[in-house]
């Protein structure tokens, strides 16, 4: 018997039945052991040693692998496909060896790109070593991220109170968040004029042309600048007569897109789906570990943690047969295509993410697959299937015009297009970024008959303004396609980098566009000021490029350590001797526009609007920077840096509250005041005085006394429901504006909704809300289960889901909240039992679980409790803080 060791318990299951009784298949739940999260981990002085840490669970994990090798015929390393899959295998195999159970025992390492039984099958029948060209690169990236982690974060700590963390990725990713909000608050709106005719044929048919040339000169885009250009040129189209000069009918070819690559996927499932990059990487998982399809368990797509775009010789004879049976011979090209990847420093070590079996049509597993997995594995299936059909074929119509008034000549230009044969858009068709509009190059539509040399008769002149809009803020995809532009980071890490940024409260999201939280610019800032050279593009990817060739074998993963190490080392030592007003000299000159926007008046922005002599600069407090006046405690004048008002000082209050009159049905005085989390309106005083913070859009410049009547007086009752009889209110919370009825909470689109909905407007946002279901998906009322745990001791099945507020864990009627940042695919079974444990006992379930829950959790958390009791060092860890803390206000 030989122990073949996996990373998850379902590829655990579907791989031991293909393999028969003469396996054993176990899973490693991910990797086995990891850095400890302390100074001294990684040793620049020792050449680089590594201490290794194992948790409880993946230490009860590996004495099962263990007690199973030491009864075993061989050892089967079958983790993932990558440089992970790699490390995850030499650490299991090292243990293992530190175990003493290995002996003379045959080690092999079998890959496969698909879990399908030909795949695993195939890759069990050529077998090879660990390569350790992989775990070296595997360990200089991950020695290079702590170094930068642990260097790094603690300089921020000390010199940017608030901020929590840096990494060597991360950082570049939100620099270029934080660059894009710069060039748009740089940006200087141009006006420009966009001229047309709309013109008839002899035959009565109508279509619009575009003023391409004027006065013997080609107009360049946006060439006509104002109003009276604009106007000139109008008169001159107005009087004149048409002749058609050439007609030109030209075809074109359209080749289709090749199959996805993990960044391609992720931006795609973004314009067409509207999935985050996290949530395309779960479902992924989901189809690529496999679903129970007719008694059968089976992968539906290949390894979707990749930059390669090429598909196996087999898979594209399958798909191309596929073609031919599912289209036609006319869809079907006389020669496979090939592809090959445009992408900075890409790899290409694995296939693109394609259907493991062409065969098998979305249509034909839509019963055995979720909404989402279904949406996913649609549009994997179809992009796989057309980047190996026939091209689109267009033709594409260029009428070129002539306008003569009075020898004053202009030329405009009418073009149509037309697709004569869909090729491969049968099958798929690409969209623009966020879903706006199909991308099949014929946007302008079929033109009417035209001919040459006939008149045409002028029906109207269009001239319409425009302004220059600033270049969009990135969605989560296109960040990804531009870190991947760039050779930042890699498949694997793009949807956490993204995380990461969002969980640190660096940038928040707004209508899927990431925006960059004020902590955010101030790190980014702080970055590019004293450690220039780590947030560079070219120096991120020239150490990606390093770290390939390290995966290549070509360079040894020490000495890119010590390179790397020289030099930020000292720059870290440098940083030690800035003060604190270095600090904040710096953020106020990098940050000029953010901090001290310019003002209506012309005044001096860094002047303090309350006492007139005071000198505005960034403060460092507790809880993060802020706005405040050189004259203090003279004047204790303040504001919150903030990226949504752009610290706008004029729309800002000082600590003094300002009175807005007095409430007409109680007599308390209404002020407006700045507090630690912004303006809010107060009535009354002490600890009983109504509060409300203003909602979103409302400045207090434009808070007055009626609405700060409006908001003292929230929730606002409605109306009864017509249906239960109970009383339907809105409100505003911590998610915004919403309508609540018996329990259940529905979004408003905006604030003054809150004052303004009706009763039947009201009734029919509850029932839109309800028949979409819980989490918001129209049909589904429960949460999508991410990942299978097994049975509770008690009986049921624990599952890990994904809900409204985030991955949990359900057992029953009991739901555990994860911790924040936690990766719901890594949850063990002992860190669910604990955490079902911690909800029952607060009254998480219902009908008596709880003791239950908490009797039964208590076994598997006893051992994690005393680790973790060893390992806190309670004394130790408030001696370094205090100490921390005295360094700091020395500085």
């Amino acid at each position: 018997m030989n122990v073949v060791v996996v990373e998850s318990p379902s590829k655990a299951k579907t791989i031991n039945k293909y393999l028969g009784p003469g396996y054993k298949v176990l899973a490693s739940f991910g990797h086995v052991r990891d850095l400890p999260a302390k100074d001294g981990s990684v040793r620049p002085d020792e050449d680089f040693e590594m201490s290794w840490e194992v948790d409880g669970a993946s230490a009860k994990r590996m004495k099962d692998i263990a007690d199973a090798v030491k009864s075993s015929d061989g050892l089967i390393l079958a983790t993932d496909p990558d440089r992970e899959g790699e490390a995850i295998s030499w650490h299991v195999l090292d243990l293992l060896k530190k175990k003493k159970v290995i002996g003379d025992k045959p080690v092999k390492r079998v890959v496969f790109n698909a879990i399908t039984k030909k795949a695993v099958l195939d890759a069990m029948a050529d077998p090879r070593d660990i390569d350790i060209s992989l775990v070296d690169a595997y360990l200089a990236r991950r020695a290079l991220d702590y170094l930068v982690g642990f260097n790094l974060s603690p300089v921020l700590w000390r010199k940017l109170p608030g901020a929590r963390s840096a990494g060597r990725v991360q950082s570049v990713a939100l620099r270029l968040v934080c660059d894009r909000e710069a060039e748009i608050e740089r940006f200087v709106t141009e006006e420009y004029w966009n001229l047309s005719a709309l013109l008839k044929t002899p035959r009565g048919d109508e279509f619009e042309a575009r003023l391409v040339s004027a006065d013997g000169k080609r107009l360049q885009p946006r060439a006509i600048g104002n109003g009276d250009e604009a106007n000139r040129l109008k008169a001159l189209l107005d009087g004149a007569t048409y002749v058609v000069d050439s007609v030109e009918a030209k075809p074109v070819k359209r080749n289709p897109a090749p199959p996805f690559t993990t960044s391609t996927l992720q931006q795609a499932a973004s314009s067409k789906l509207g999935f985050s990059a996290s949530r395309t990487m779960q479902v992924a998982q989901k189809l690529y570990e496999g679903v129970d399809i007719g008694g059968e368990t089976v992968g539906l797509i290949t390894y979707m943690r990749t930059d390669g775009v090429q598909m196996a010789p087999e898979a594209i004879d399958a798909a191309r047969r596929a073609i031919g049976s599912q289209f036609g011979d006319r869809y079907l090209p006389e020669k496979p295509r090939f592809y090959s990847t445009k992408a900075k420093n890409a790899q290409e070590a694995h296939e693109a993410i394609r259907p493991t079996d062409f065969n098998r049509s979305p249509d034909q597993v839509r019963r055995f697959l979720d909404g989402d997995m279904l949406k996913l594995y649609d549009l994997v299936w179809k992009r796989g299937i057309a980047s190996q059909m026939a091209s689109a074929e267009i033709e594409r119509t260029t009428a070129e015009i002539t306008a003569d008034n009075g020898g004053k000549k202009a030329g405009l230009r009418a073009t149509g297009s037309v697709i004569r044969f869909d090729g491969f858009i049968a099958a798929y068709t690409d969209m623009k970024e966020e879903g706006e509009q199909p991308d099949d190059g014929d946007e302008d539509g079929r033109l009417p008959e035209i001919n040459a040399r006939e008149n045409l008769a002028k029906q109207k002149i269009n001239a319409s303004q425009h302004f220059t809009e600033p270049p969009p803020r990135y969605s989560e995809a296109t960040l990804i396609k531009k870190m991947e532009e760039l050779g930042i980071g890699r498949p694997s890490t793009y949807a956490a980098t993204v995380t990461t940024l969002i969980d640190r409260d660096y940038v928040t999201t707004d209508k899927r566009k990431l925006v960059p939280e004020a902590k955010g610019r101030l790190v980014t800032a702080f970055l590019e000021s004293f450690f220039t050279r780590y947030v560079e593009y070219d120096f991120t990817a020239s150490l990606e490029e390093k770290l390939d060739q390290i995966s290549a074998g070509e360079l040894n993963w020490k000495d890119v350590l010590r390179e790397f190490w020289r030099d930020f080392f000292s720059q870290v030592e440098d940083t030690k001797e800035l003060r604190v007003t270095n600090v904040l000299d710096a953020l106020n000159e990098e940050l000029a526009p953010l901090v001290f926007p310019k003002r209506e008046d012309g005044s001096d922005p860094r002047i303090c609007q309350v006492c007139g002599t005071g000198k505005l600069s960034l403060k460092l407090g507790k809880y993060g920077a802020f706005v405040g006046c050189s004259n203090y405690p003279e004047c204790n004048y303040t504001r919150q840096l903030s990226s949504e008002t752009n610290g706008d000082a004029e729309a800002s209050v000082s600590n003094e509250p300002l009175s807005l009159g007095k409430d007409p049905h109680t007599g308390e005085e209404i002020t407006l005041r700045s507090g630690r989390f912004g303006p809010y309106v107060q009535r009354g005083d002490g600890k009983e005085a109504k509060r409300s913070s203003l909602p979103k859009g409302w400045t207090p410049a434009s808070i007055d006394h009626e609405k700060a009547i409006a908001l003292l007086s929230l929730p606002r009752d409605i109306g009864a429901h017509p249906e239960t009889g109970k009383m339907i209110s809105t409100g505003l919370g911590r998610y915004g504006p919403f309508v609540l009825h018996n329990g259940t909470y529905a979004n408003l689109d905006s604030i003054e909704d809150v004052f303004a909905i009706g009763l039947n407007r009201a009734v029919s946002v509850l029932a839109d809300k309800e028949s979409k279901g819980a989490n918001g998906s129209r049909g589904r009322t429960a949460a999508t289960a991410l990942k299978e745990l097994g049975e509770h001791p008690d009986g049921g099945p624990i599952t890990v889901r994904d809900g409204r507020f985030g991955p949990y864990v359900n057992w029953g009627k009991v739901n555990a909240t994860l911790p924040k940042g936690k990766d719901p695919q890594s949850v063990t079974v002992e860190e669910a039992l604990t955490l079902i444990a911690e909800r029952a006992a607060k009254g998480g379930s219902t009908k008596g679980k709880a003791s239950k829950a908490k009797s039964t959790a208590a076994r598997a958390t006893k051992t994690a409790s005393n680790g973790a009791a060893k390992a806190a060092k309670p004394k130790t860890a408030a001696k370094a803080k205090t100490k921390a803390a005295a360094k700091a206000k020395k500085d």
